[in-house]
């Protein structure tokens, strides 16, 4: 996470990123910073932590590419998921049901099943792929879990 993100759109714009997302906590103005993403020719994608409502994201909602939310607190790997963030993972499909919502902490082959049932498109799975001692096994049994 990076703070005062519309300084750095510019920066991202110019690399060729097509998608660009940032958290709602550390922008000064959600709206310009997602305004300033989409003059770039860019996808916005606004990010939260648990402790933020899903109704944070909502005046923002119809110009987002993407929601990630985050189902541990953000800084290091290894945390357990928070379940109930799937609450605002529904309150967010409920409201947009086309926007995409990732999340993204403690996804493991019991968890995912839970973000597949809540709507959830995309998991991030880090240390239960990363620290599995077999990842491509990790991956296979990610993959499994909710077919």
């Amino acid at each position: 996470m990076i703070e005062h993100p519309l300084k750095y759109i510019p920066d991202f714009i110019d690399a060729g990123a097509d998608v660009i997302s940032f958290h709602l906590e550390s922008a000064d103005d959600p709206a310009e910073t997602v305004g300033a993403i989409l003059a770039g020719g860019a996808k916005p994608a606004l990010a939260i932590k648990p402790g933020t409502p899903a109704k944070a994201v909502f005046p923002y909602l119809d110009k987002l590419f993407l929601v990630l939310v985050m189902t541990v607190e953000p800084g290091f790997g290894g945390q357990s998921f928070m379940p109930g963030m799937m609450e605002k993972v529904r309150a967010l499909k409920d409201r947009r049901p086309a926007v995409l919502v990732e999340v993204d902490g403690g996804i493991n082959p019991e968890t995912v099943v839970q973000c597949a049932d809540a709507g959830v498109d995309i998991c991030v799975a880090g240390t239960s792929v990363f620290r599995a001692e077999n990842p491509a096994a990790a991956i296979a049994a990610l993959q499994a879990a909710k077919r």
